[in-house]
């Protein structure tokens, strides 16, 4: 133990709050065996440390004491209740049993149990949409609001989610795992959803006032390599590769101010080329495998860009031709805008924009802001400019990130 203030202390927590809260809930909820209790008790351990650290000092191992000290606080809060509730009994009596099991655990020990909560959360037993919810909030703390944002769904619905998802854990007792070798593949399309969704809201924040969420995307590629090494399947490279080869542009992708810089505009000197080269090889083994998915092919067409040494030295030919494999295999009308994006860099803006019309006409991406955004850049490059800023102040009213929204009416200044 060292010595250290309470402006240290405060500091201190919040910081480990941030890096490590969910993981410290993802072993509790392994030790515990209940949702609930594991959130309760990972607050009280917060509020211990804020109390006991000013006091004592930093222990050597910040997260094995917010498990250690989560896991005695539950325990004393049953045996309390125990008191008034008989049905508790059995729950009180489980959790000293494992707690003598326990003792002190090594640090190392925790790793795996955020991908053992992702499997749990995934079970078969729960709807897909369910499972995707109830593993954003549990095991990344994303808020009901951005797992919303994520779906293009009413916050509400999600909540509803989530609620049922743990009382069928609970009810049905599914097991806090990762499941045999045997099981894996049928549980897999679901986890690789949630990692990549996770990856997305840290690389591309839903809302707020920054452009990523860095924590997020370097949780969600921890948790891609871990899977990886757990199964070597073909869609398991494909998704790492992708997520690495986009998070190699971080930091081109905004400026000093936190302003947003489109890909064809960004220091390509800045990507990382470690992570890209990575990713690229990892593509390579995917394809080769022969049977990859839908992750492997976006994660070709992000190596494509990759190579690109300039935007206009950029194989567009290939992206569009990528973009119909992808199509086949996930039809979307995201996969349709973006390649009609595409097409626009290769046959010219009217023939993405037309592309772009068609897909508005059909309704589905109405409330899409970068479809908008995307029209009103063709209608700009085409000097229609009072479609484009029709189209800018469509997706101006749509955005909720702070750094797309200054972009939109940096654009809409340009036009005059």
């Amino acid at each position: 133990m060292g010595e250290i203030t309470n402006e240290q202390v405060s500091q201190t927590v919040d910081a480990i709050y941030r890096s490590e809260s969910r993981r410290v809930f993802a072993t509790l909820i392994r030790q515990l065996g209940d949702f609930d209790l594991a959130e309760e008790a990972l607050h009280e351990a917060f509020a211990a440390a804020l109390e006991q650290w000013a006091r004592d000092g930093l222990p050597e191992n910040p997260r094995a004491w917010l498990v250690s000290t989560g896991r005695f606080k539950a325990i004393d809060a049953i045996r309390r209740r125990v008191r008034f509730d008989s049905t508790l009994a059995e729950l009180a009596s489980r959790l000293d049993e494992n707690t003598a099991a326990l003792g002190q655990e090594e640090d190392a020990g925790v790793e795996d149990d955020r991908l053992r909560l992702i499997f749990t959360c995934c079970h078969p037993a729960l709807p897909p949409s369910t499972q995707i919810a109830l593993t954003l909030r549990e095991v990344c703390g994303l808020k009901t609001e951005e797992i919303a944002s994520a779906f293009l769904t009413a916050p509400s619905t999600i909540a509803q989610r989530i609620v049922r998802g743990k009382a069928k854990i609970r009810d049905a007792r599914i097991p806090y795992q990762v499941p045999a070798l045997a099981d894996l593949p049928e549980r897999l399309d679901s986890v690789l959803s949630v990692i990549y969704l996770v990856f997305n809201e840290g690389y591309s924040a839903s809302s707020g006032e920054t452009l990523s969420r860095p924590d997020l995307s370097d949780e969600a590629i921890r948790l891609g390599r871990l899977l990886l090494e757990l199964l070597s399947d073909p869609e398991v490279m494909g998704l790492l590769a992708l997520m690495l080869i986009q998070e190699s542009r971080r930091t081109a992708r905004s400026s000093s101010e936190g302003d947003l810089i489109l890909l064809e505009d960004q220091d390509r000197s800045l990507w990382n080329r470690t992570l890209i080269d990575e990713g690229r090889a990892l593509v390579a083994r995917a394809l080769a495998s022969q049977q990859f998915g839908v992750y492997t092919i976006q994660a070709a067409i992000a190596a494509v860009h990759g190579e690109a040494t300039t935007a206009a030295a950029t194989n567009w030919t290939q992206l569009v031709t990528l973009y119909d494999v992808l199509a086949r295999a996930a039809p979307s009308p995201v996969v349709e805008l973006n390649q009609a994006v595409a097409v626009a860099m290769r046959d010219g803006p009217e023939a993405g924009l037309e592309r772009i019309e068609a897909l508005l006409a059909r309704g589905e991406l109405a409330d899409y802001h970068l479809a908008h955004a995307a029209r009103a850049d063709l209608c700009r490059r085409l000097e229609r400019t009072a479609e484009a800023r029709e189209s800018y102040e469509r997706a101006l009213t749509l955005a909720r990130q702070e750094p797309e929204r200054r972009f939109l009416e940096r654009r809409l200044r340009e036009l005059g």
